[in-house]
């Protein structure tokens, strides 16, 4: 029985899945987009609940168009959206605010206060990061 490999793609604007062989063919792929939030200038969100239920749906409807055989998965490869930032209730498995977008620049005032204080060595030698609004360290902070 041939294997195959789940890919899924958590992206800025859309969730999609796609099923390869074991040569590398592209099978079955099903593709959802979701909404993009600019709550004030400069802020990108994501609703992390939507992010989940694309993905969910994206990898349901790729295996529901394959045949069991090609359901037979072997590994599973995932790429997402990097520095974007959803922080969970540990408690109750919910998000605690949206999902904080690698482009938003929320924190570019936090990054510059850092920076100010002479702090930029040392976020980088913990971090091994620019300071950046980009990266989510900033973002937690917020």
């Amino acid at each position: 029985m041939s294997q195959y490999i789940l890919s899924i793609d958590q992206g800025t604007t859309s969730s999609r899945a796609m099923l390869f062989d074991e040569n590398g063919r592209a099978g079955f792929t099903a593709q959802k987009e979701f909404s993009q939030h600019f709550p004030r200038d400069g802020w990108v969100e994501h609703n992390a609940e939507e992010i989940w239920t694309t993905t969910l749906t994206v990898v349901r409807e790729a295996l529901a168009k394959a045949s069991d055989e090609e359901r037979n998965i072997a590994a599973i490869g995932i790429t997402n959206q990097r520095e974007t930032t959803v922080v969970w209730d540990r408690s109750s498995g919910e998000p605690i605010y949206h999902a904080i977008v690698w482009q938003d620049r929320r924190t570019a005032d936090f990054c510059e206060t850092l920076r100010n204080q002479g702090l930029v060595s040392m976020v980088t030698s913990k971090t091994g990061l620019l300071l950046d609004p980009y990266f989510s360290g900033t973002k937690v902070n917020w």
